[in-house]
């Protein structure tokens, strides 16, 4: 099953308060972009973000699952209309994750 564009946009409304947010559609689903570095994704119209320590620590009761049958599990967004809350995780987040591996 694949996402919606109504919940990507649902999803991209919520992150409004925070800047430098974009994304990129890949076979139906949707990989999410902050500052250039990958921070989660939607799929299934679960919106899940990488399973990090910053993001254990913001969403302590956060259920993990996985993204798609052969990805890493990653951590549930359950609270998804605290705008505040998700601009917290997405400063959090951003000195552990990875840059972004540029297509030669």
């Amino acid at each position: 099953m694949s996402s919606s564009k109504e919940y990507l946009y649902f999803v991209l409304e919520q992150l409004s308060a925070t800047d430098s947010v974009s994304y990129k559609s890949m076979m139906g689903e949707y990989i999410i972009y902050y500052k250039g570095r990958i921070i989660g994704g939607i799929y299934d119209d679960r919106f899940l973000v990488k399973n990090t320590v910053s993001a254990r620590k913001l969403m302590p009761s956060a259920p993990t699952e996985i993204p798609y049958p052969t990805g890493k599990p990653m951590l549930l967004v359950e609270d998804i209309e605290n705008k505040e809350l998700l601009r917290q995780l997405f400063e959090a987040m951003f000195d552990e994750l990875p840059n972004s591996k540029r297509k030669q």
